[in-house]
């Protein structure tokens, strides 16, 4: 029914890139090394369409008959964060780099916060994972009634906070007070982070609520440009806090992949002349940042099992893309993103398959689309419509 989807499966790399050193990234491959580590994959309809032509997976064949297109992407934008990877596959070349806060953010910053925030003061401030954090710092949380900051690799400022002492309408307004009033120019910030958390003492744990308060993109995506000349743009799950609701048309908030799958089913069903853009998170947030590569490779098998029902609504007008946005290598270390190539699946019913290579930027994604619908567009990268 003439619909684009565009599929980001967060923190699902393909091998580190040429930069990946100077990133602390050197090794890093999600997919190899996990289908290495726990003794190797099976991902049958990732298979078919033909994953395993791009890389050497363990347990995951290449396939001379391929469903799909193939190859895979390089990111062009600095760092390793969210925020660009998904504005680069939007169209956009982010030349600006964010702002990092390694040892933790500067006293003018914390003072700037506490002044405007009115809370009488914080616990943290330094790079943590935020599991570990709350697990250290909860109990300290919970007598003093302070919220905890933290950040990381990326360019984050995060506020963690138990829903019992902080409720979750007020943690939102100390974020949106951070976003706007605390972290202003010259300072580029990519996003602030609510983590509300619940539990106690030995059981905290984060809540689903988490809400990302991200800067404007600096020019048009390709959801502006669709949504102006009177496309439908859907987006579902975390897209919607990374653009800053702009270029949306439709706002579809998940809680969990299955939920998100369930409303990409939804629109395959019933939309038409529409541009669905998803983010399924929780390889990310729930496996790759808690170097659980057991449940990765767990939450990779049931996105795998319920590909056929989206490949069978979908008819020969409709087009599919699968990718990433960076990496989240759970063997390593480290529990932040990885520096690395993204995959690209290109799929159309009865559309004949080829290996589109190694692209120059993710960028490529957000032309593809634009041109799909065949609206004029100065976007950046190369389209691969016809590939």
């Amino acid at each position: 029914m003439n619909n684009f989807f565009l599929i980001v499966l967060d923190g699902v790399g393909i091998g580190e890139m040429p930069d990946a050193n100077l990133y602390g990234d050197k090794g890093s491959n999600t997919l190899k090394n996990l289908a290495e580590f726990v003794g190797g994959l099976s991902l049958p309809n990732l298979q078919k369409l033909g994953i395993g032509n791009i890389e050497q997976i363990l347990g995951i064949e290449s396939t001379t008959k391929s469903l799909a297109s193939f190859g895979k992407m390089a990111e062009r934008s600095k760092g390793k964060d969210s925020t660009t990877g998904h504005w680069e596959l939007s169209g956009l070349f982010v030349e600006e780099d964010f702002d990092y806060f390694p040892n933790g953010f500067p006293k003018e910053i914390t003072d700037r916060f506490l002044e405007v925030t009115k809370c009488k003061g914080f616990l943290g401030n330094r790079a943590a994972s935020g599991t570990e954090i709350i697990k250290v710092l909860g109990d300290e949380h919970l007598k003093t009634g302070f919220p905890i900051i933290y950040t990381s690799a990326d360019s984050v400022f995060q506020i963690a906070a138990h829903q019992d002492v902080i409720s979750l309408e007020k943690l939102y307004e100390i974020c949106d007070l951070t976003r706007n009033k605390v972290l202003q120019k010259p300072l580029v910030v990519g996003r602030v982070i609510a983590r509300p958390f619940i539990g106690m003492h030995g059981k905290y744990e984060r809540t689903v609520y988490r809400k990302d308060f991200s800067l404007d993109p600096p020019s048009e995506t390709v959801l502006d440009i669709l949504l102006k000349n009177g496309i439908k743009t859907v987006a579902i799950g975390k897209i919607n806090d990374l653009f800053n609701y702009r270029g949306i048309g439709i706002q579809e908030k998940t809680k969990s992949n299955s939920e998100g799958f369930e409303k990409i089913l939804k629109y395959a069903s019933t939309s038409n002349n529409s541009f669905i853009f998803t983010n399924l998170v929780d390889f990310d947030v729930y496996f790759g940042h808690r170097n659980d590569a057991n449940g990765f490779a767990n939450a990779l098998k049931q996105f795998d099992d319920l590909l056929p029902s989206l490949l069978n609504v979908l008819d020969e007008t409709d087009r599919l893309i699968l990718t990433a946005d960076h990496g989240n290598d759970p063997t390593t270390p480290s529990t932040d993103h990885s520096r690395e190539y993204v995959p690209l699946i290109y799929y159309g019913k009865n559309k004949s398959s080829k290996n589109l290579g190694i692209r120059k930027t993710f960028s490529d994604t957000g032309k593809t689309v634009a041109d799909f619908f065949n609206i004029k567009n100065n976007l950046q990268g190369e389209s691969f419509l016809n590939g």
